[in-house]
């Protein structure tokens, strides 16, 4: 854990759960675990107000508890990765609404707000929020909560059970994780119109499973690479190998367990209409393997082949290594960087041969990349090498891909700590402009539906000003600038860590 990410957790929580619960999450980063008299006292807040924060935090998965070493006790951890994960929260949204519609975005767009709720309360809150209804939208919103489920984007939240009496514990039902309980419309018409107020699955909370949104981008990234690759047929191939991997392996294996290319032709058959992909798939195939998509893992029937998400994922990373040097100081710097890390320990007078630089800018460039730590140096000392049997050293640059994967990591947590806040200042010194703005927008919308003139409508307009219209589109822009940024570094930082966590299986 760093500084950098430590600040960045705590604007998050900051802009979205206020100043009393960022307290006492500052208070759970600065270290491992602590109890609930030591947060108290070292916050100086109120009991109620420490247990209602890390009630928050709890609710929405930002934290857990674990019993203490001597089980008398609980312990109260703050999980940093899951916090980040907030930003992903539109990301989720968006997904959600590209592969089931509409209903099902308000579905997880109120379990995110929620936090942790029951199927029923989710199902109901959202009905209430739609704009068109009829009588099938309750039945149909129920359907796409189940669809939800079955597929995986929400999970039964762990229950409280006992241990040794008086202690409680966290514990997934293994068994029933992503099974909806019956929900019959009459119960919930009921709920919906005030006639009762039996919840028919109290007790039964969903939270959103983060795990299988995370699976879909990674898929996504996988595809889209191969797309920018090769072509847009091999990205819909790598797509069902994709699909095979995750029926026949757990899903964050390294190496996914054989695929036949007999059963990848079936998968193919069955669900593409793309005539071109299926006639030429044995020779997308040796494209995919020849691009380490894929390894050739034995040769009866028609073939088998493992994804190795691994090796995938660490080619990005130095993909996107390359990037970040090209973009900061240029091609040449990045062909100096391949060239050191193909050769893995090369001296400084082979850097310029084998990078065909002249002498002076690669040694600059070289150094000047060693000074970013993007490339470290070893010394290597011969005996009887130099003047009066003095040992001669060698110089040796080599790459550290570790080492560089924290350095760009916490470069991430700046600029996303940077953009937040950033825009957080813009929205807050324009506040009564971006609210004015939005209660004109509201009375011209209302306006419309009454059917009122275009003239009057205008006028109405006019009472925000040129000057402030020019202002107002300046912040709107900035704000949406900083926002398509966040959203390119959460990218990064989410291709990175998967390298990090594959790097280390």
């Amino acid at each position: 854990m760093s500084i950098q990410l430590g600040k960045l957790c705590s604007r998050i929580i900051e802009q979205h759960y206020g100043e009393v619960v960022r307290t006492v999450a500052d208070d759970l980063f600065a270290s491992i675990a602590k109890p609930l008299s030591q947060i108290i006292r070292s916050t100086g807040l109120t009991k109620p107000e420490v247990s209602k924060s890390l009630a928050i935090l709890l609710k929405f998965g930002l934290a857990t508890f674990v019993l203490n070493k001597a089980q008398t006790g609980y312990e109260y951890q703050l999980l940093h990765d899951r916090v980040l994960m907030i930003l992903r929260y539109p990301r989720y949204v968006h997904l959600i609404q590209t592969k089931y519609g509409h209903e099902s975005a308000a579905l997880m767009e109120e379990l995110i707000r929620a936090g942790s709720q029951t199927a029923s309360y989710i199902i109901l809150k959202s009905f209430a929020n739609i704009d068109v209804k009829d009588r099938n939208t309750l039945a149909m919103l129920r359907e796409k909560f189940g669809a939800l489920a079955q597929d995986r984007y929400v999970i039964r939240a762990p229950n409280l059970k006992s241990r040794d009496g008086e202690l409680t514990e966290l514990a997934y039902d293994d068994a029933n994780l992503f099974c909806v309980p019956e929900l019959e419309l009459r119960d919930l018409n009921e709920l919906h119109e005030g006639k009762s107020t039996r919840v028919p699955d109290e007790g039964i909370n969903w939270l959103v499973n983060v795990e299988q949104f995370h699976l879909d981008f990674r898929d996504g990234i996988v595809t889209g690479a191969v797309e920018r690759m090769i072509d847009a047929n091999a990205s819909e191939c790598m797509k069902y190998l994709l699909e095979l991997m995750f029926e026949r392996t757990k899903p964050w294996e390294a190496v996914s367990n054989p695929i036949a290319l007999v059963d990848l032709r079936q998968r193919c058959e069955k669900k593409s209409q793309n005539v071109e992909m299926l006639r030429f798939l044995d020779q997308y195939m040796t494209v995919l393997e020849s691009n380490e998509f894929i390894s050739k893992y034995d040769n009866k029937g028609g073939g088998q082949f493992t994804v190795n998400a691994k090796k995938i994922f660490e080619q990005l990373t130095w993909s996107c290594i390359e990037n970040i040097i090209v973009e900061k100081y240029g091609s040449k710097a990045a062909r100096i960087f391949r060239v050191i890390r193909m050769k893995r320990f090369i001296e400084q007078e082979e850097i310029q041969k084998e990078a065909m630089v002249p002498a002076k800018e690669a040694k600059q460039l070289t150094y000047k990349l060693m000074e970013e730590n993007f490339l470290l140096i070893q010394t290597i000392r011969k005996p009887g090498g130099g003047s009066a049997g003095a040992p001669k050293s060698f110089f040796l640059f080599y790459v550290n891909q570790r080492q560089i994967l924290s350095m760009l990591l916490e470069s991430c947590y700046k600029a996303l700590y940077n953009s937040i806040t950033r825009s957080t200042h813009d929205k807050a010194v324009n506040k009564r402009l971006i609210e004015k703005s939005q209660r004109l927008d509201s009375i011209v919308e209302t306006m419309k539906e009454r059917g009122e003139s275009e003239a009057y409508i205008n006028e109405i307009l006019e009472t925000l000003t040129p000057p402030e219209q020019e202002i107002l589109k300046k912040v709107k822009l900035r704000v949406k600038s900083l926002y398509s940024a966040e959203i390119g570094i959460d990218e990064t930082i989410f291709i990175l860590k998967l390298n990090q966590e594959y790097q280390m299986k």
